[in-house]
């Protein structure tokens, strides 16, 4: 019996001590996570940021330029979104996130919000580019002040990085989608091996 009351004291103690070391662990998870939740990103995120974007958004070009102009209205099924409609969408979301969230209108008052409808493979390029270029040019000048200035994302109160982070986030996942239509199609990804 004091065996197996001493075998219950140790492991009571040993518990014990593992809830108090896992609390402990919590606790300074939170201060650290407090402590780095006030830090500012600086020019290094933005640049880090359109690296990013100018490899997903030359992986969008080069599908749009291989894919034939019969297959922009191609779909893997009934109400599931058209090639074309994947570009114009992610060409809207990147005039849309700098408009809405950051406060940057898109050039000479361009209205993205019907351009997913449009079908037409050279107007999709081109609007697309427009689109590109503007997130390039646009992010490019932006302060650390710009970046880390509060804003309003899908009902949250966020800095303006994290705007950016949702953009790239988006497109990449257009990205793996663009290249699945491609090869469903019988079109290699022209940076593939």
């Amino acid at each position: 019996m004091r065996r197996v009351i001493s075998g219950l004291a140790v492991l009571t103690a040993v518990i014990g001590v593992s809830f108090w070391t896992q609390g402990r662990t919590v606790e300074a998870a939170s201060v650290a996570h407090a402590e780095t939740a006030g830090s500012m990103v600086d020019a290094s995120f933005r640049d880090e940021f359109l690296s990013h974007f100018q490899r997903s958004s030359y992986k969008i070009s080069e599908l749009a330029r291989v894919m034939p102009a019969e297959k922009f209205e191609w779909a893997p099924a009934e109400g599931i979104m058209q090639v074309a409609e994947v570009y114009m969408h992610l060409a809207r979301y990147n005039f849309m996130y700098l408009d809405l969230n950051l406060g940057i209108a898109p050039p000479d008052g361009f209205d993205y919000r019907n351009i997913e409808s449009i079908r037409d493979k050279d107007q999709v390029q081109k609007i697309f580019a427009m689109s590109v270029e503007h997130v390039n040019e646009q992010v490019g000048a932006m302060t650390a002040e710009q970046l880390n200035a509060t804003t309003e994302l899908y009902g949250r109160t966020v800095d303006g990085w994290a705007v950016l982070f949702q953009l790239i986030s988006h497109m990449n996942e257009h990205v793996g989608q663009s290249v699945a239509y491609a090869r469903m199609n019988d079109v290699s990804p022209p940076w593939s091996r």
